[in-house]
């Protein structure tokens, strides 16, 4: 006995200017997260440069 799958179900149509708009906030907001972070830890390497010192 062999079963015969369903033939796949067609895709919905995308809106590719609005995923490509989307794609750039999502970018956007890694960059801003990402520049955060670098100067959080350029203040905390700072200070622990001070530490060492004084």
């Amino acid at each position: 006995m062999h079963l015969r799958p369903a033939p796949p179900r067609r895709l919905p149509p995308q809106d590719m200017v609005a995923l490509d708009a989307q794609e750039q906030r999502a970018q956007r907001v890694t960059w801003s997260v990402g520049a955060v972070a670098a100067a959080v830890l350029l203040v905390l390497v700072c200070l622990l440069c001070t530490r060492a010192l004084f």
